[in-house]
């Protein structure tokens, strides 16, 4: 039964008990309590505790009600937060947001311990802005950046990270800009961004970024051979020593470093440049050592060689005795140490 109708039927129950005793003709009875007299007609007396009754069962009804309303809307309210703490998490950012009922609270710190994604590439809910934060979300994970202001992701969680790397993908012109103030971004951004820069844009360019950045070998591989390939304005001698020195190169490295120019820098050039090398670092020796057997200086390397101990440099040495013997060799089928 409805709450009006309750209140309408109570009504006319109390009306026609008091009327039904009221045509009895029972006459007053007079009550004292404490020198207080009151008198009433009996059909009076007869409805006072069914209208007491009704008006507990009414407040009881309102009170209860009321707090039905307030749980309701504290239900609403955590489901409206915790669609804010799913967007939060999606966009890397930790919610301050306050639970008010004690099931939405025990829920919002399990979750709080994942990290969301979505599964559906046709994600739909009701709330449109959850719907455009996961349409976001998914294409910067498919590579494209996202330029809406009104998508704040936290500066430092990962999914920023990533639709930064997806601009630098997009735009070289912004990759330059990283480079150019790698101090302000972290540095899998820059590396990425030198990386764009290798690839992108001339020579020229990237010999006025490189040294904007702490290289390491694998950037320092590419860019050799962006200026092994682009060699007319590449770098000097003593640029590409001062880059080596900075790295912690072994001789493997070296040598390929040898390969790298052999075939683009001129004899006189790559023998000077690893002639130094070799003096400054000896770890640069093989690759010297190997610069030379490709430019049939054997009178240069048994010089060397001769300086050495037994077991220093024994390809090269059974390369020698290979060569007095007048026997063919392959250089790429030695091991050099």
């Amino acid at each position: 039964m409805g709450f009006k109708k309750y209140i309408v039927f109570s009504i006319i129950f109390i009306v026609a008990i008091y009327g039904y005793a009221f045509s009895l003709e029972l006459g007053d009875y007079k009550i004292t309590v404490l020198d207080i007299s009151v008198n009433l007609p009996v059909a009076v007396w007869l409805i006072v505790p069914i209208v007491l009754l009704f008006l507990a069962t009414i407040g009881h009804i309102l009170f209860y009600g009321l707090i039905n309303i307030f749980k309701t809307r504290a239900i609403r309210k955590d489901h409206e937060t915790m669609i804010d703490l799913l967007k939060a998490n999606l966009l890397g950012k930790n919610s301050n947001k306050k639970f008010k009922t004690q099931g939405f609270k025990s829920l919002s710190k399990i979750l709080t311990q994942f990290n969301f994604t979505v599964k559906d590439e046709t994600f739909s809910s009701t709330d449109e802005e959850l719907n455009k934060i996961v349409a976001y979300v998914q294409d910067i994970r498919n590579g494209k950046f996202i330029s809406d202001k009104s998508f704040k992701l936290s500066e430092t969680s990962e999914l920023a990270n990533l639709n930064l790397l997806n601009k630098i993908n997009e735009q070289v012109d912004f990759a330059v800009e990283v480079v150019k103030k790698s101090e302000n971004y972290p540095v899998n951004v820059v590396k990425h961004a030198f990386d764009n820069v290798l690839t992108n844009k001339t020579m020229t360019t990237v010999k006025k970024l490189y040294k904007n950045i702490k290289l390491d070998k694998e950037l320092a591989k590419k860019l050799f051979e962006k200026d092994a390939a682009n060699n007319e304005f590449g770098f000097t001698t003593e640029e590409i020593i001062k880059i080596v020195k900075d790295l912690d190169y072994k001789s493997q490295d070296y040598m390929m470093l040898a390969k790298n120019y052999e075939t683009i820098l001129q004899p006189d050039q790559i023998i000077a440049l690893f002639e130094k090398l070799s003096n400054e670092l000896e770890t640069a020796t093989p690759a010297y050592l190997h610069v030379l057997c490709e430019y049939e200086m054997i009178e240069k390397v048994k010089e060397i060689v001769s300086a050495t101990s037994d077991d220093e440099y024994t390809a090269f040495k059974a390369l020698l005795d290979l060569k007095d013997a007048g026997k063919q060799y392959n250089l790429e089928s030695l091991s050099y140490k």
